[in-house]
């Protein structure tokens, strides 16, 4: 079963590519993987990195709880892939991230942080990563209210 743990610190190249931590290349390999669909994550200012299997499963997921011919969850589906791509692992274990996308969540420096996220990985700047950071005190308080 796939679980992406850990956060990496990575450098972007000046085209926007990143090495794919290792951990996260074996986890791949495991599951004969070498595509990943990238999208903006709908809460932080980070990209949502999806092997293209745990993405289909999730689109399967969608599909059965949405119609195509509901307008409301019409315009859902539009937005959920707004600028939706799909990037696959060069031979040096490298993803290519557009410009836009850097852009869109503030990445403007050479430092990301790839955080696993069990079955996904998250690409965040590393200042906004450092910055997302919930005290003691705060987290307790969450997993109380999410009932664990």
């Amino acid at each position: 079963m796939l679980s992406f743990i850990g956060d990496y610190t990575c450098k972007l190249d000046s085209k926007g590519r990143a090495v794919v931590p290792a951990v996260f290349r074996k986890e791949m390999q495991a599951i004969e993987e070498t595509s990943f669909v990238l999208r903006r994550n709908i809460f932080d200012e980070c990209i949502d990195l999806y092997p293209k299997g745990e993405w289909l499963n999730l689109i399967a997921g969608l599909r059965s709880k949405l119609s195509q011919f509901n307008r409301e969850q019409s315009r859902f589906l539009r937005e959920f892939f707004r600028g939706v791509l799909e990037v696959e692992l060069d031979g040096n274990g490298r993803i290519l991230i557009p410009r836009k996308m850097l852009d869109d969540i503030g990445i403007a420096g050479e430092e990301i942080v790839m955080v696993g996220q069990d079955s996904k990985i998250e690409i965040w700047g590393k200042i906004k990563y450092e910055e997302s950071t919930m005290d003691t005190d705060e987290f307790v308080l969450l997993t109380t209210q999410i009932g664990l």
